[in-house]
């Protein structure tokens, strides 16, 4: 028998931080994670290898539309 884990929406505060992918120019690495509004600061959450992993990380934090790459 198996069991799966519940999909649980994590949260991030809005009003601080928004959602990117942080894109390398060099070998095309994408990795999902939040950017502090204030400093600038990237937080990784985590490595974006296809539109699969993308779509699971917008619906593990309720993003809707697109994500701003920053490079």
């Amino acid at each position: 028998m198996f069991f799966r884990k519940k999909s649980e929406t994590k949260t991030y505060d809005s009003e601080k931080q928004k959602p990117v992918l942080k894109c390398s120019i060099c070998n095309g690495e994408q990795v999902a994670g939040f950017k502090d509004l204030h400093t600038g600061a990237f937080e990784e959450m985590m490595l974006i290898r296809n539109a699969s992993d993308l779509a699971s990380f917008k619906q593990q934090y309720g993003i809707e539309g697109d994500v701003e790459k920053i490079y």
